[in-house]
């Protein structure tokens, strides 16, 4: 999917004032923040691959929980490692009126750096 493609697609299914509550607080707010934080990733690690685990939905409100596998390529956490990592992610939705309003996220972002070689594992 090239750029435009991608974001032509965040316009159609992300709400313009979504709030994404596990962004950085200067990209939670808005659509805009929402395409950037999506932009920085896919720069990152262009091979992103996610495998869903599991999935459930009720009325507005969504989750997924996947298993995420990627080669960073670029700045992820610190300068690029070009190493691989795999770590678990779980995202909540809440959707309204067929768009993402609301999305919050729970990530192995230490597991990620260890992998990445950003920080050591502690000491067994």
């Amino acid at each position: 999917m090239s750029a435009e493609e991608n974001k032509a697609v965040l316009d159609e299914l992300v709400a313009p004032d979504v709030f994404n509550h596990s962004a950085a607080p200067e990209y939670q707010r808005g659509i805009e923040g929402f395409k950037y934080v999506n932009k920085w990733v896919l720069a990152a690690v262009p091979n992103v691959h996610y495998a869903i685990e599991g999935m459930i939905a009720e009325g507005g409100h969504g989750g997924v929980s996947r298993h995420v596998q990627r080669h960073a390529r670029g700045r992820v956490v610190g300068p690029p490692t070009g190493k691989r990592f795999s770590v678990e992610h779980v995202h909540w939705h809440r959707l309204a009126d067929g768009k993402l309003v609301e999305r919050w996220g729970v990530r192995d972002d230490l597991g990620m750096m260890q992998q990445l070689g950003v920080i050591s594992a502690p000491e067994q």
